[in-house]
């Protein structure tokens, strides 16, 4: 059974973990929308499958699909992963879905933001939203979680925590005019403060270009641990990406954590951004209520969206000469996990996002 409850997650001694942290099952949704996904999501589901069998070595694994989608998803997925009916608007369970929040006495709940599918009616990605604002409720009633609903419009890929009171996240996304840009960066913090239990916040000007998401931070950098930081570069002065990383590593580079750390920073070089072909453009329904996705479309490829689990580390792979070495630095940072590559994640990434945007960590109770 799960409670709304009316206090905060600060005033209840609850914190956000780490992505790094140990969890206890980790979900995502079956795609199937064809104005999202080319040829009716297909080869988008084909790697769906692949990440849910990969993470399933590690942790439980819960995939949610339509009433229409189920019979396909339960035969497409291997059989020790659960699957559940649940409607839903499109597939980005790290923004649609709660952020798990732990106390020391072995206690989770989940904060559900307000979520309007990135910016509502002033340049969102779809509508209508409703089920997917819907989403994080349905997910911690199953997991039978009690619930925080936040007065703020956020997505889990715009928020990076330590687990010790540092968030990093952009200005871009969480100040945009089609967020949260009315209640002014004082107030935001307090909200981000009371529903996160964070301390210190580190804020990045902008994400990623070509980023549908309004400069989302998980592709631009994370927290290996506590004091420790990946981040996306690149060396190549024509790549879109080149000052904002430069601006991201100054700002990363002179903070200081909230517990008086500086951050030690590790660059994973990023390819340049993909462009959409002819063929994988006509291949997606063109609709009016959801962004388009022409012929020459740019998207950013970065290794920085990956999934840590518990043993093992789920990576994108680019069928490029930079996989290789991305992943040999993902594994001297996680020398304890197992590194699982993902064969041409290009399809997830044509849907606007990849690994670490459509897997959902549960996290697991923490004793101290």
């Amino acid at each position: 059974m799960s409670h709304t409850l009316s206090t905060t997650p600060r005033q209840d001694g609850f914190r956000a973990p780490g992505e790094f942290e140990p969890k206890s099952g980790c979900w995502l949704i079956w795609p199937e929308r064809p104005d999202t996904w080319r040829l009716g999501a297909k080869p988008a589901q084909r790697l769906f499958a692949n990440v849910a069998a990969a993470i399933a070595q590690s942790e439980p694994m819960t995939v949610a699909a339509s009433s229409r989608q189920w019979q396909n998803a339960r035969a497409r997925l291997p059989s020790h992963v659960r699957v559940v009916e649940m409607s839903t608007n499109d597939s980005w369970l790290r923004d649609s879905g709660p952020n798990f929040v732990v106390n020391d006495r072995g206690e989770v709940r989940g904060v559900d933001w307000i979520f309007n599918a990135y910016g509502g009616f002033d340049g969102g990605l779809y509508s209508p939203w409703d089920l997917d604002d819907l989403v994080a409720q349905k997910v911690l009633d199953i997991e039978r979680m009690d619930r925080y609903r936040a007065p703020l419009i956020a997505e889990g890929g715009g928020l990076q925590c330590d687990g010790q009171g540092t968030l990093i996240t952009t200005e871009q996304c969480l100040l945009n005019r089609n967020r949260n840009a009315h209640l002014g960066k004082a107030k935001v913090e307090q909200q981000l403060g009371d529903y996160l239990g964070v301390d210190k916040i580190i804020w990045l000007p902008r994400g990623f270009a070509f980023d549908e998401t309004d400069g989302h931070v998980d592709d631009l950098c994370c927290f290996v641990r506590p004091g420790v930081v990946a981040l996306s570069w690149t060396d190549e002065r024509d790549d879109p990406q080149y000052e904002i990383v430069r601006e991201a590593e100054e700002v990363l580079r002179s903070a200081r954590d909230a517990r008086g750390r500086r951050l030690e920073v590790h660059r994973l070089h990023h390819p340049l951004p993909i462009e959409m072909t002819m063929e994988e453009s006509e291949s997606v329904d063109r609709v009016d209520s959801t962004w388009a996705r022409p012929t020459g479309n740019r998207i950013a490829a970065s290794y920085i969206n990956y999934y840590p689990g518990n043993s093992v580390v789920v990576v994108p792979e680019f069928g490029c000469n930079l996989d290789g070495k991305a992943k040999q630095q993902l594994a001297t940072l996680f020398p304890d996990h197992k590194l699982v590559g993902i064969e041409n994640s290009r399809e997830i990434l044509l849907g606007g996002g990849n690994v670490a945007c459509i897997t959902l960590p549960v996290y697991a109770p923490h004793r101290r």
